[in-house]
């Protein structure tokens, strides 16, 4: 598992939590659709922490929230 796919992962694990969709995400995080879908497909191998910044905005959480999760904790990760 890389950094982006545990991103990915935490992401689509909120908004299945939240009933919310990936474009909806993008609203309420003030973020282009593009950024995100970018990061979702993974083309953007390394998000920049200013749009992790914005989503956890957008989703009513601290940027440590958002990092806080398992994979993210427990994992060696690939791209170290």
């Amino acid at each position: 598992m890389t950094y982006a796919e545990a991103i990915k992962k935490r992401l689509l694990d909120i908004c299945k939590e939240r009933n919310i969709t990936i474009n909806k995400l993008a609203t309420l995080s003030g973020i282009n659709q593009s950024t995100l879908n970018s990061l979702m497909c993974g083309e953007s191998q390394n998000p920049k922490l200013k749009t992790l910044h914005k989503i956890a905005i957008g989703l009513n959480m601290s940027l440590a929230e958002l990092l806080d999760f398992p994979e993210m904790n427990e994992t060696l990760f690939e791209d170290e």
